[in-house]
């Protein structure tokens, strides 16, 4: 199986205090689901972070798609953004545009035309249960429904790798059950899945996903699931 991303003692700090995470070499294959979890503080949003290249690493080598992106030209990373979904904790909508809008909005981007995108748009707000909210602006939205359209825009362009921060904290269970779904679904077609979660019941609702666990800034059991760049296959 390919490899998608590698880490090799990756280390990330925010200004000159300690760093908020050290020595991090594990890779990711191409096609699987994997969950990212630890306490609150681990480290979770950072490693995210350096995941959809909104950070780079303090030291350290980060490959992805097969591409050195620590050293990568500032102008080139736009482009590898697109081949990226994402999923933020605080939604990042834009509030000017309704959640149709929204979540149009990537393929408008990559140029899909109006007449082209509507149907794709509308089955994805079914799937997330907002399609009598197509035309609300995010103001108007919950909390749950700003993070449904948050989660409806980072898959609808079917990404070649999806990051997702806590995407089930604002829904219920039978919600988080349901974009769960979604996500195996679209982890079925090929797209390789990272989920960040304090949500203990979600570990096991995805058969053959795999876990990765921070603890203050290092990845730590199950070991099984780390392997060493050098022993990866891509």
């Amino acid at each position: 199986m390919a490899t998608i991303v590698q880490f090799e003692n990756v280390g990330l700090r925010y200004g000159p205090g300690a760093e908020t995470l050290s020595d991090l070499s594990f890779s990711l294959d191409e096609g699987a689901f994997y969950f990212l979890t630890g306490a609150s503080g681990a480290g979770k949003t950072s490693l995210l972070k350096l995941l959809y290249l909104a950070q780079r690493p303090s030291r350290g080598a980060i490959r992805l798609f097969d591409a050195d992106v620590v050293t990568l030209p500032r102008e080139r990373l736009p482009g590898f953004r697109r081949r990226i979904g994402v999923v933020f904790q605080d939604f990042r909508l834009v509030p000017h545009l309704s959640a149709f809008d929204n979540v149009a909005l990537p393929l408008r981007i990559a140029g899909v035309s109006d007449d082209q995108l509507r149907a794709p748009v509308e089955e994805m707000l079914h799937w997330v249960g907002l399609t009598d909210r197509a035309r609300a602006f995010p103001a108007t939205l919950s909390g749950g429904e700003q993070q449904r359209v948050a989660i409806a825009r980072a898959v609808i362009g079917r990404p070649e790798l999806l990051v997702a921060d806590e995407p089930t904290g604002n829904v219920d269970q039978d919600m988080a059950t349901r974009l769960i779904t979604l996500f195996e679904a679209l982890n079925k077609l090929g797209t390789t899945i990272v989920v960040a979660t304090h949500d203990v019941d979600l570990l096991g609702k995805v058969a053959g996903a795999q876990m990765l666990r921070l603890a203050r800034g290092r990845l730590v059991q199950p070991e099984s699931l780390l392997r060493s760049p050098s022993r990866s296959v891509g």
